[in-house]
């Protein structure tokens, strides 16, 4: 599709593992139940990751992220969300990234601003950015405490003002939740440096149009 920016969300495994899901739970997209965290590594890759999303994706695994890092070097700038609340799993996530030759090609982000704090001190020299459904003075003061790069305000809350004020207070903006191609142009006619779009394509043909 030609994008060159990957967004993706990290989960550990009851044994351990680091894995690539987007949600606590596995019931919406495999054919698994309960909670990701409750389940082994060898348990979470014998279920269909991918039946749900169109039938010629039925067999599709969930990756770990080693095995990601591996296929993706080189090829493009990852954007590695830390999920869940498993203790020690954003020193987990660095420690692996930093195995594998990252450093250069990432950005660390959450929600939780334990998450957050935890990868500042365990790896400051890796930039990261605080996912966030709503923005204020607050926010912004205690982003720049931790020395973060990014904020990424939800799409439906992006205006150029909002862009304009974050961009002179000294960070990136990336927006998510950009869940169709009207919140998209605004997003691009807001200014925003960059957004998490589930259809690349439709975005690159907008920006090279």
């Amino acid at each position: 599709m030609g994008a060159h920016d990957l967004e993706l969300d990290v989960q550990m495994s009851r044994d351990g593992h680091l894995i690539v899901i987007h949600d606590d739970l596995l019931k919406r997209t495999t054919n698994g139940a309960g909670a990701v965290a409750e389940h082994t590594l060898a348990e979470l890759q014998a279920l269909d990751a991918g039946a749900w999303f169109g039938a010629q994706f039925a067999g599709q695994r969930i990756p770990t992220l080693e095995a990601l890092l591996a296929r993706y070097r080189g090829r493009a700038h990852l954007h590695v969300e830390i999920k869940g609340k498993t203790a020690g799993l954003s020193e987990r996530t660095v420690d692996l990234i930093r195995r594998c030759g990252w450093t250069q090609d990432v950005t660390m982000t959450s929600f939780q601003i334990d998450k957050l704090e935890a990868l500042r001190a365990h790896a400051p020299e890796l930039p990261a950015g605080w996912l966030l459904r709503q923005i204020d003075d607050a926010v912004i003061d205690r982003a720049r405490a931790l020395g973060l790069v990014q904020l990424c305000p939800k799409a439906d809350i992006v205006t150029p003002q909002l862009v304009a004020r974050l961009r002179s207070a000294g960070f990136n903006v990336r927006a998510w939740g950009v869940a169709n191609e009207d919140l998209m142009r605004r997003m691009v006619e807001a200014g925003v440096d960059g957004m998490t779009v589930n259809f690349p394509d439709r975005l690159l043909a907008l920006l090279n149009g």
